[in-house]
């Protein structure tokens, strides 16, 4: 749910989003997104779609670990989009011309099989079953046919402090940014419908979190 954005709801809760995300995870989020770039992104110089990245600290380790990569940075939040771009400009303004920011969501991608690899971190867990399945299809449209998908997100809870956590989680999201799932979807159901299946993966927060990489 953090780093990710269904709409400009989110503009809500961009000035204290990444305070929130440390002090209730400390690194356990970053940590599952490293790991999956780690282990997922594809060599060379990939074209890759980022969905949802929030203020953009995904950006940073990418071209850390693919300098060449090109990248459509993708969020539905203007001004997540704004911090993502003031970060990149910041911290590594070379690669500026390597990133393609743009306002919107997965409805805006119009060419099919453009993307070496796909990366939803902590994105997909906000929205409810029927709209999930239409995220992932539509984001898979557009994935290369061996392509990874870079997943970073939570998965079921396995003990009452992890419902708990989660239950007010979702109530303080759909309370601000209106987002439209009530409680965690089936995510890895609907990966797997689309004929992936994970590898590499690896479990943080006590396991309440997992990365991945879906091909």
């Amino acid at each position: 749910m953090l780093h990710s954005l269904p709409d400009a709801g989110f503009d809500r809760v961009a000035a204290f989003y990444d305070p929130l995300s440390r002090l209730v995870y400390g690194q356990s989020l970053l940590q599952a997104q490293q790991h999956a770039l780690a282990v997922g992104l594809p060599p060379g110089a990939p074209h890759l779609l980022v969905i949802g990245g929030g203020t953009g600290a995904v950006l940073l380790e990418i071209l850390r670990l693919r300098p060449q990569a090109t990248i459509l940075y993708l969020e539905a939040s203007p001004l997540m989009q704004t911090k993502a771009r003031a970060l990149l400009h910041r911290q590594q303004p070379a690669a500026v011309p390597q990133v393609v920011f743009q306002v919107g969501t997965e409805a805006s991608l119009t060419s099919p099989a453009a993307f070496d690899g796909i990366i939803t971190f902590f994105f997909l867990d906000l929205f409810d079953p029927l709209r999930l399945r239409q995220v992932v299809m539509q984001l898979n449209a557009v994935r290369k046919p061996s392509a990874p998908w870079l997943f970073a997100d939570f998965v079921p809870p396995q003990t009452w402090w992890q419902r708990g956590l989660l239950a007010i989680m979702y109530q303080f999201f759909r309370l601000t940014t209106g987002i439209s799932g009530q409680k965690l979807p089936p995510i890895q159901v609907e990966l797997a419908r689309l004929g992936l299946h994970a590898e590499q993966q690896k479990r943080f927060f006590k396991g309440m979190v997992e990365a991945s990489v879906w091909k």
